[in-house]
């Protein structure tokens, strides 16, 4: 079937780079009833508006052939192991090593949903039932790391598995991270060196009052701000947490493909 463009499509040397990434059986197996990039644009449809899964159009593949091909690509690090390399590429462009040496890390909490409500927390200082959606992040803003808890959890708690997953990430090449006063604590701390990394908590200084641009600590804020143009991610929409981090990563593996366009041609 042809169809009209969406916005959200790949274009052909986006889907030329990814194409090795996602696929997980030869293109002409016999079960295999609909393109790859069809159904990667109808996942990419979904993660940028936000939608229900059934309410898929229908000229893309169904959706059930969707959800279950997206689960697949999750499952399997695809979209991860495309982040990767596109992370890299980008730092060598913009002359920074391969691997970054520093991270800023920080939590959102994601209003629940009836879909995840069997898995929410309570947020106390957000006033938010929901999900935490633990983030670590280069010096440049390139998504490494992504965690998930109830938010009732306390960010301290989440140190040390963030820091272990960002250094397998980078072959053991991260020295420090930056934090804000969430992260305070000698425990913390020496959660994070366990991992291998100096914890450096950044506080706002005494007696100030709203919005302050604090030193590295914004660069974090800004990558949940571009994640958050995925419309998918303004709420946890999942019943698995794992399908919630998949969607994180798939919308930063986009974010570094648009930026990295001039490259691929």
């Amino acid at each position: 079937m042809t169809r009209r463009g969406y916005p959200s499509d790949v274009d052909d040397d986006t889907y030329l780079f990814l194409l090795p990434y996602l696929v997980l059986s030869p293109q002409d197996a016999r079960q295999r009833k609909y393109s790859i990039r069809n159904v990667l644009n109808a996942l990419l449809w979904v993660a940028r508006t936000g939608a229900q899964w059934a309410y898929l159009p229908n000229d893309f593949p169904p959706a059930e052939t969707v959800r279950q091909q997206a689960h697949r690509w999750f499952e399997a690090g695809c979209f991860l192991n495309a982040a990767h390399d596109l992370r890299l590429l980008s730092r060598v462009e913009k002359s920074r090593n391969g691997e970054p040496t520093a991270i800023i890390i920080d939590s959102r909490t994601l209003q629940s949903t009836p879909e995840s409500g069997h898995r929410a927390g309570f947020d106390g200082a957000k006033k938010r039932k929901g999900t935490k959606v633990h983030l670590a992040v280069d010096t440049l803003g390139h998504v490494l790391a992504v965690l998930t808890t109830p938010a009732n959890e306390q960010d301290r708690a989440q140190v040390k598995d963030l820091c272990l997953e960002v250094q397998e990430a980078t072959g053991m090449n991260i020295e420090v991270a930056y934090a804000d006063q969430g992260y305070t604590g000698a425990q913390t701390a020496l959660d994070a060196s366990e991992a291998g990394v100096e914890l450096v908590v950044i506080k706002r200084p005494e007696a100030t009052k709203g919005f302050i641009l604090l030193p590295r600590r914004w660069v974090v804020e800004r990558s949940f701000a571009w994640l958050s143009r995925f419309r998918r991610l303004g709420r946890d929409l999942e019943r698995l947490p794992s399908t919630l981090v998949g969607f994180h990563v798939l919308a930063a593996c986009i974010l570094l493909c648009n930026n990295l366009k001039p490259l691929f041609a």
